[in-house]
């Protein structure tokens, strides 16, 4: 487990692109519905509490809100998408800020696409991921929330949505997760690690 993540800290939160950050470095976004959990899991691969604000009102999170793993590498949370109590012409601002930003962010690297592994693939996960083959960036999948099923029926779930991906053009990766259980961080770290290029620890000789 790489410890840099642990002193990941909040920069800003941007209404619009061009209020994020300086386009360098490397970024690594969280995107998912709304009741996802994705704020969650961002808290839980950072081990803080509230680094990235978990709410009962799904939809809180309507801004770019951007964190700094170190001077070279972010994370970005992303708006979530789906339940939000908002007008149907502010989830489209929502949906095309979200375009825009996988589209022409050059920092940006990889997506974290972050799903209840009790409603895969709905229909802004299926936009989440023709928008990340259009942009050519890789694609990891947390199906969250893991613990709401018994083993075997969250590992079928990890099966069929593997088997409804096969046909995507991009690198897609998947894994069970659970925020609750602390089930998955080093998996997710892995990936990160792979994203951010950050060399592999060598053995003592």
């Amino acid at each position: 487990m790489n410890p840099v993540y642990h002193q990941t800290k909040f920069i800003n939160s941007a209404p619009r692109l061009q209020d994020a950050p300086p386009d360098q470095g490397m970024e690594i976004a969280f995107a998912g519905r709304s009741n996802a959990g994705k704020s969650s899991a961002i808290n839980t691969l950072v081990q803080q509490n509230a680094l990235a604000r978990v709410s009962k009102t799904p939809g809180r999170t309507q801004l770019l809100n951007f964190f700094e793993v170190d001077a070279q590498r972010k994370l970005v949370d992303l708006p979530g998408y789906g339940y939000a109590k908002v007008p149907e012409s502010v989830k489209k601002d929502w949906q095309k800020m979200i375009q825009i930003y996988l589209c022409e962010r050059n920092a940006l690297c990889g997506i974290v696409l972050v799903m209840d592994i009790r409603h895969p693939l709905t229909d802004f996960d299926w936009k989440m991921v023709e928008w990340c083959e259009q942009a050519q960036l890789p694609l990891h999948i947390l199906l969250t929330k893991a613990d709401k099923l018994n083993f075997g029926a969250a590992k079928n779930t990890l099966l069929q949505v593997q088997k409804d991906l096969g046909q995507v053009s991009i690198e897609v990766t998947l894994q069970l997760f659970s925020a609750l259980n602390k089930t998955g961080i080093n998996d997710i770290h892995h990936v990160l690690d792979e994203w951010f290029k950050f060399k592999k620890p060598q053995p003592d000789s």
